[in-house]
């Protein structure tokens, strides 16, 4: 390491560009999330649909990944995916999933519990159809999760299927389609000074309503 290099444990940052306050938050956490997703899209946040997936298998494993936000509809929030992957056979054996938001540049994070349930196959392939073409081979050539011998062998499989559909509409796979994630939990957190970060957490009383408590940091 020479000497202008940063030791890991010496990387800091102080946060102290807002603050969140009881006040100032909607009662109702998808109403707020939605604010703070807007504002993150006024700031030119980079990626700012990318969220963290985590889900687990059936020895209870836990795996991450990032994926796309790609809508918020009926208190759910949409990402699309091969249902042959690892996460989707993660979610066939468990639904329960977490969602993970990261802002930096507004030194903001927000969490998310809940259960994954497959969206409708026509809603599925209305999205489908409005994917770049490109996007659209990709998901017939990929059979995402499995063992690869080359990147030639994906290569291929992908110049076939633009030979194939050069002149016509690319059909949705019936192995591709999305996820609605029914949020039982979200939690906002805004960085503070001294790491004194603002925590409210709101959880879903099937009775009552959202409920929500500011949490320490």
């Amino acid at each position: 390491m020479n000497s202008n290099s940063k030791h890991i444990t010496d990387i800091r940052e102080e946060y102290a560009l807002s603050s969140l306050n009881e006040i100032d938050v909607n009662s109702n956490p998808i109403l707020q999330f939605q604010t703070w997703f807007q504002e993150a899209i006024t700031a030119e946040v980079d990626d700012v649909n990318a969220m963290t997936l985590s889900t687990v298998d059936n020895f209870s494993k836990p795996h991450s990944r990032i994926v796309l936000l790609k809508g918020v509809e009926e208190n759910s929030f949409i990402f699309f995916t091969n249902y042959q992957s690892h996460k989707s056979k993660e979610i066939a054996i468990n639904s329960a999933v977490s969602l993970v938001f990261h802002w930096k540049e507004l030194q903001r994070q927000i969490r998310i519990e809940g259960i994954a349930k497959k969206i409708s196959d026509e809603a599925s392939a209305n999205y489908f159809s409005s994917r770049p073409k490109q996007s659209q081979l990709g998901a017939w050539a990929s059979m995402q999760s499995d063992v690869l011998e080359s990147r030639e062998e994906l290569e291929n499989r992908f110049n076939e299927l633009q030979q194939k559909y050069v002149n016509n509409e690319v059909p949705k796979p019936p192995h591709w389609g999305g996820y609605a994630i029914e949020p039982s939990l979200l939690e906002f957190w805004q960085g503070r000074k001294s790491r004194l970060h603002d925590r409210l957490c709101f959880t879903l009383n099937k009775t009552k309503g959202w409920d929500m408590k500011r949490l320490n940091p």
